[in-house]
């Protein structure tokens, strides 16, 4: 599968922005779904998770309650809805896939190229 994230930007903070991860390939749907970022200088960290089924999710502690994952297979894509943006969550954001219940980047097999977020204060 093939994965392509788009939907980044700059924003001002507490502000929204909503990320797509469209997928090539008719077993998107059999798919886990991840979110990672990657600030400069930072290791990739997790952000949010969603099975296949749509449920359950999973989320990182630091975007509960302003980040929401969700999916719909038959587009096949992922979103992630960003609302209440910080500073902090400026980020190249990665979408990945994989067959595992994981928050750990080595769990996801394939993944898109990133999309930029920068939040401005």
């Amino acid at each position: 599968v093939q994965l392509q994230a788009s939907g980044g930007g700059l924003v001002q903070a507490g502000g929204s922005l909503r990320l797509s991860c469209a997928a090539s390939g008719r077993t998107f749907g059999n798919y886990n779904t991840g979110w990672f970022r990657q600030a400069p200088g930072k290791e990739r960290e997790f952000v949010a998770m969603i099975t296949w089924s749509g449920q359950p999710t999973n989320y990182a502690a630091f975007v509960k309650g302003r980040f929401t994952v969700s999916r719909d297979n038959a587009k096949n894509t992922v979103y992630l809805q960003m609302n209440s943006l910080k500073p902090e969550d400026t980020a190249v954001y990665y979408c990945a896939v994989g067959g595992s219940y994981s928050d750990r980047p080595g769990d996801f097999g394939a993944w898109g190229q990133g999309t930029l977020v920068t939040v401005s204060s």
